[in-house]
């Protein structure tokens, strides 16, 4: 099985390094081509301005054709937008594949992430955290 990781930007080296801490194969998939051989697909998050270019590439319609054809693909952050039947907020590319309405910045906009360290009880003091900006599943569908 080798399961691709879209790489327009965002955590691929995670997501790919994840995979093979699994046992997974995986690759970085830049265009359309590389997506032959997958198995799935990964679409992590990133910048929108990064994920508003995949607006006027091959590769969203070709995303959404994988999605009508029941090819597994998941989303984090920006490529659960992605994923989404509906964005509220300014207008971003979707294709469909999830039935939810996502909200783009719910948690706030950028300038209110921040870094901290926390103190949990079963981990310990100073675990480091991040906050972002993030988006919120509004409304899921029945299935």
């Amino acid at each position: 099985m080798i399961i691709g990781v879209l790489a327009l930007q965002g955590a691929v080296r995670e997501h790919i390094a994840s995979l093979r801490q699994l046992g997974v194969d995986s690759r970085a998939v830049k265009t359309v081509e590389d997506l032959q051989g997958l198995q799935g697909l990964i679409l992590p998050g990133g910048e929108s301005t990064a994920m508003s270019l995949l607006g006027h590439s091959e590769m969203l319609p070709q995303l959404s054709q994988l999605a009508k054809s029941d090819f597994p693909l998941f989303g984090t952050c920006a490529g659960m937008i992605l994923l989404a039947a509906e964005v509220e907020g300014r207008a971003a590319p979707h294709v469909g594949a999830i039935d939810i309405t996502v909200s783009r910045n719910a948690t706030g906009r950028q300038v209110d992430s921040f870094e901290t360290k926390l103190q949990i009880e079963d981990i310990g003091d100073d675990v480091p955290a991040v906050f972002i900006r993030a988006p919120y599943i509004m409304r899921h569908g029945a299935s």
